[in-house]
C-alpha cells in the first residue's frame, strides 16, 4: 500500500488532478492501514498543511458541475460501449443539461477521468471495374441539400464473419439530414442488392426525384440500373475514378458504422451480424446526436424540417 503513495507521487511539481490522486491515496492508506499522516505525507513529498487544506476544502460550483459532467460521461461511455469521443460527448451533454458546454472542457475532463473512445480506423480496399454507363459528377462535392430527398448518396460495403465469409450492405443516405433512407443486407454483392435498396428508398419517398450519387461500381453503371433510374425520374451522378472523397459522407458513414459497432465485436454467423447492423442503423437514425444537425439525431432533424 505504501508503494501506491510513492508511485503516484513520483515526479516533480505535482499539480491539479495528479496532486488530488496523491491526497486520495494518502487518505486511503491512512484509513485502511493506519500509517501516520506525517509518514505518508513525507513519502509523498507533500506538506501536511496542504493535505489538511485539501481535506477541509469545499468544492466550488464549477468543481461540482465538473464532477457531475464527469459522472454523466462515464455513464454514457458505458451505455454506448465507449464509442463516443469528446465531440459526441459534448453534443450529448449540451442536450442533457440544456446549457452550452465548450468541447475543450469536455476533452480535458475526459482526459482526467481516463475516458477514451475505443474507435479504430481501418482502410477500405477498392476493386476496379469496367463501367458500361457512366454519369458526370453532378454532385461535385456539394454535400448540402436544402430539403429531404433532394440529394441521395449510395454505396456498398463489405463485412466478414465466421471463417472469412463475406456479407454486403447497400445503403442510401440523404444529404439533407444524414438519414439512412434505405438499406439492404445480403450475402452477395450483386445487382439485386442495389436494385432492392433503390426500390425501397423510392417506396419510402413517393413522388421524389432526387439526384443519386454513387461510385462507378458495376451495379451502378449497368444498363439495368440506368433504366431503373430513368423510369423513376432519378438523376444519376458518379464519382471520378479513384476519388472516394467525391462520395465523402457515404464513406464517412461506413467508417462510423464499422468503428462504432462492427470492429468492436466478433461475428460467427450472418444472422448475428445482420442483427447488429439493424440495431446500429436504428440507433444512428434515431438516437445518435450530431453537432452539424444542431445536436439532433438525423430523424429528429428530418422530422423538424418536414
Amino acid at each position: 500500500m505504501l508503494k501506491k503513495v510513492t508511485g503516484i507521487a513520483k515526479g516533480a511539481n505535482l499539480s491539479g488532478h495528479r496532486q488530488m490522486q496523491v491526497y486520495v491515496a494518502i487518505r486511503s492508506v491512512h484509513e485502511q492501514q493506519g500509517f501516520s499522516l506525517q509518514l505518508l505525507c513525507k513519502l509523498a513529498k507533500v506538506a501536511r498543511s496542504s493535505y489538511y487544506k485539501w481535506i477541509d476544502h469545499k468544492p466550488s460550483p464549477r468543481e461540482q458541475e465538473n464532477e457531475q459532467l464527469t459522472e454523466n460521461m462515464l455513464a454514457h461511455h458505458k451505455q454506448f460501449q465507449g464509442i463516443y469521443g469528446y465531440r459526441r460527448h459534448t453534443v450529448q451533454l449540451c442536450r442533457q443539461t440544456g446549457k452550452p458546454i465548450n468541447h475543450k472542457r469536455i476533452r480535458r475532463l475526459m482526459k482526467l477521468a481516463g475516458i477514451q473512445s475505443v474507435i479504430r480506423r481501418k482502410k477500405k480496399q477498392y476493386a476496379s471495374s469496367t463501367p458500361q454507363h457512366v454519369a458526370e459528377n453532378l454532385l461535385n462535392r456539394e454535400f448540402h441539400a436544402e430539403a429531404p430527398d433532394e440529394k441521395w448518396l449510395t454505396d456498398v460495403t463489405e463485412f466478414k464473419y465466421g471463417h472469412s465469409q463475406k456479407a454486403y450492405l447497400s445503403a442510401i443516405l440523404d444529404l439533407h439530414d444524414n438519414t439512412i433512407v434505405s438499406y439492404v443486407f445480403g450475402r452477395s454483392n450483386n445487382n439485386n442488392l442495389v436494385f432492392q435498396t433503390l426500390d425501397q428508398a423510392l417506396q419510402l419517398a413517393p413522388g421524389s426525384a432526387p439526384m443519386l450519387h454513387s461510385d462507378r461500381g458495376f451495379q451502378y453503371t449497368s444498363p439495368s440500373f440506368k433504366k431503373r433510374l430513368e423510369a423513376a425520374n432519378v438523376t444519376p451522378s458518379m464519382s471520378r475514378i479513384g476519388r472516394c472523397i467525391d462520395n465523402g459522407p457515404m464513406e464517412s458513414f461506413w467508417g462510423t458504422l464499422k468503428c462504432e459497432k462492427y470492429y468492436l465485436n466478433t461475428y460467427s454467423t450472418f444472422e448475428e451480424l445482420e442483427k447488429d447492423i439493424d440495431t446500429y442503423i436504428n440507433f444512428y437514425n434515431n438516437e445518435r446526436l450530431q453537432a452539424k444537425l444542431n445536436g439532433l439525431s438525423p430523424m429528429e432533424f428530418r422530422t423538424k424540417a418536414a
